[in-house]
C-alpha cells in the first residue's frame, strides 16, 4: 500500500445553527464535528467508528462538500478543496463518490437501473449513449448482478441487490475515493459479509481508497487498515485496526469494545478487573 496521502483534513468543524440570535433569543447551535484532523493514504481503507450522533456521517459529507464545513481545511491530492466553486465541485465528484446507508432511499424508484447507472456519465457528458450503456451493463456484472437486470426498477430487488446497484453507480465515474456511510448496517448479517467481500474485491480491481463509516467495531476491524474512533464530534483514538481492537487507549474505545459480545471479559481483564 502506498504511503501517499490522498486526502487530508485539518481541524474540520461543522456547527449547525438551530435558531438565530436575536434581541430576545441567545440562539442555539450544535457542534456536530469539532476539529477533526485525519489523513487517508492512497489505496487504504480507513474506518471511522462511533455511536449514532457522534458526527461521523456529517464529517464524511463535509469531505464530499454535500455539507460546507464551518471551519478547517480539506486537501485532496494536495489541493485545498474546502472553498471550491460549484463548477469545481462537479469535477471533484468524479473523484470522490459515496455509498449511503439505506439502499432503497438512495435510488430513484421511478427510474430503471440502466438510467440510474448511466445518469452520472450523462451529467458529466462522458461517452456516447451506447458507450454509457455498455459500461453500465459491464458494471452490473462487476458487482455480481445480471446485465438483464438493467431493465428493471429498484422495487424488484432485495436490499443487498440494491446496495450492489448503489456501489455500481458509485464506480461509474472511475473515482479514486469512495466514502461508505454505514453501507451494510441496514442489511442482514449474511448479506453484510457478501457486500463487504465485494468491496474488498472491487478495491483490488479498481485500486480504490475507502473511507468506511460504521458503528460496528467488528466489521471495521475486519475491513479496515486503520481506525479512527469518534466521540462527540472529535477523534479520540486513531491507530492501526488491530492496535485499536486489542490495545485500545481511550476509555470510550474500551466501552465500545466491551459492548461486543464475547469481548467484555478481555477488556475488563486488560483494565485489571475481574472478568
Amino acid at each position: 500500500m502506498s504511503e501517499e496521502i490522498l486526502l487530508e483534513t485539518v481541524a474540520v468543524k461543522k456547527r449547525f445553527v438551530l435558531s438565530k440570535k436575536s434581541l430576545f433569543n441567545q440562539g442555539e447551535s450544535i457542534q456536530a464535528v469539532n476539529g477533526v484532523s485525519l489523513q487517508i493514504r492512497r489505496g487504504e481503507t480507513l474506518g471511522i467508528v462511533g455511536e449514532s450522533g457522534c458526527g461521523k456521517s456529517t464529517f464524511a459529507r463535509t469531505i464530499t462538500r454535500l455539507i460546507q464545513p464551518t471551519s478547517g481545511e480539506i486537501y485532496y491530492q494536495g489541493k485545498e478543496i474546502s472553498h471550491l466553486k460549484f463548477s469545481e465541485r462537479q469535477s471533484l465528484r468524479q473523484e470522490i463518490q459515496m455509498v449511503f446507508q439505506d439502499p432503497f432511499a438512495s435510488i430513484d424508484p421511478r427510474k430503471k437501473i440502466l438510467q440510474i447507472l448511466t445518469e452520472p456519465l450523462t451529467i458529466h457528458k462522458i461517452g456516447t449513449a451506447e458507450e454509457r450503456k455498455a459500461k453500465a451493463l459491464a458494471m452490473l456484472k462487476q458487482v455480481g448482478l445480471q446485465p438483464e437486470y438493467s431493465s428493471r426498477y429498484p422495487h424488484e430487488f432485495s436490499g443487498g441487490q440494491c446496495q450492489r446497484i448503489n456501489i455500481a453507480r458509485a464506480l461509474m465515474l472511475n473515482p479514486k475515493l469512495i466514502i461508505c456511510d454505514e453501507p451494510v448496517s441496514a442489511l442482514d448479517v449474511s448479506i453484510q459479509a457478501q457486500v463487504i467481500n465485494l468491496l474488498i474485491e472491487l478495491q483490488e480491481e479498481f485500486q480504490l481508497t475507502y473511507l468506511f463509516i460504521s458503528h460496528d467495531l467488528n466489521v471495521v476491524r475486519y475491513f479496515c487498515d486503520r481506525i479512527a474512533v469518534m466521540y462527540q464530534g472529535e477523534v479520540v483514538e486513531f491507530d492501526e485496526a488491530e492496535e485499536v481492537y486489542h490495545r485500545p487507549k481511550h476509555a470510550y474505545t474500551k466501552k465500545l469494545l466491551a459492548a461486543i459480545p464475547g469481548k467484555r471479559s478481555a477488556v475488563e481483564k486488560m483494565e485489571g478487573k475481574d472478568g
